[in-house]
């Protein structure tokens, strides 16, 4: 099956490039350490290049940091709510220097907040292409998105900084700067899980000194406190959810993230009582591919991916 579009996954730190056929599978995937923060001599221009190398002229579509302030060129936001229709008639277009076309998604804001996200807006079209009942969903990181989802798309959601705020500590606090490396234990992930769900109103940030507390007591490894933390921050994160009613302790969340991280989410959940999944893989491909059939950019008889 002849090739039909090229996507663009560029975030800050990557740039994923994937090119996919007639039918919405993807024929060949790129991975260059390209993102905004990082670009080569050429700038946006030799990135692209260099990603795009050797493909045929398709139409080009790009979701991510791309579009922010400091990216390639600036796409306005979208309020919520929004789905993916509303998304691709908002698409920014654009000329690259070799004469290709690139189309760029919008990012979206939530008024009520308020908050911002862009790339994970393609991720969320590409869960609800294989997962239309879905109402809630969490994508971990560096900053987590608690997602609203109603009507087929996004009705508001959250951002909490649990993966910058543990960077910062591990590096830069009293806390965790020159400690061992991390050791994976297991029993320090849960304590500082347990520590977030009994610190009552005052939240975990009241328990954040005890990593070194229980240090200096001898109660808890040198190199078992980055996993404290860990523990502490992300059980935080899951309690805040249930007490702002992010999460709903009734139904499974799907999960959009990187392995490791998603697994530590999936231990947490039960202390508090939720169910957590992780989502079908290559969400942000099949929402580009999702994206690209609405904007008429590739055929809409096939909008969903085959692998």
């Amino acid at each position: 099956m002849s090739t039909a579009l090229i996507g663009l996954d560029w975030g800050s730190t990557h740039l994923r490039a994937y090119l996919f056929d007639g039918g919405g599978a993807v024929r060949e995937a790129r991975a260059l350490p390209h993102g905004i923060r990082q670009l080569p001599a050429g700038g946006f221009p030799e990135a692209f290049a260099l990603a795009v190398q050797g493909w045929p002229a398709l139409p080009a579509l790009a979701c991510g940091m791309v579009g922010s302030r400091n990216g390639w060129r600036e796409v306005p936001y979208l309020d919520t709510p929004t789905g993916v229709e509303r998304l691709a008639r908002q698409l920014t277009r654009m000329e690259t220097p070799d004469g290709r076309q690139l189309h760029l998604v919008p990012g979206l804001r939530d008024p009520q907040r308020p908050d911002v996200m862009r790339g994970e807006e393609t991720q969320i079209a590409g869960v609800l292409a294989q997962q239309p009942s879905t109402t809630r969903l969490l994508l971990p990181g560096t900053h987590s998105k608690w997602v609203r989802l109603e009507h087929g798309g996004v009705a508001g959601f959250a951002t909490v900084m649990t993966g910058e705020l543990y960077g910062l500590l591990r590096q830069h606090s009293i806390l965790g700067a020159a400690l061992p490396e991390a050791s994976d234990d297991e029993a320090a992930f849960r304590r500082g899980v347990d520590a977030a769900r009994d610190s009552g109103p005052a939240g975990a940030l009241s328990r954040l000194f005890s990593a070194r507390a229980l240090m200096l007591d001898g109660q808890l490894d040198a190199a078992a406190v980055p996993d404290y933390l860990s523990g502490l921050l992300i059980g935080e994160e899951l309690r805040m959810a249930l007490a702002a009613g992010w999460a709903d302790a009734g139904i499974s969340i799907p999960m959009v993230g990187e392995g490791p991280l998603c697994e530590r989410y999936l231990r947490a959940a039960p202390v508090f009582g939720l169910r957590l999944e992780r989502a079908p893989e290559g969400t942000t491909a099949l929402g580009l591919w999702r994206i690209a059939a609405a904007a008429g950019l590739v055929s809409p008889q096939a909008t969903v991916p085959t692998s």
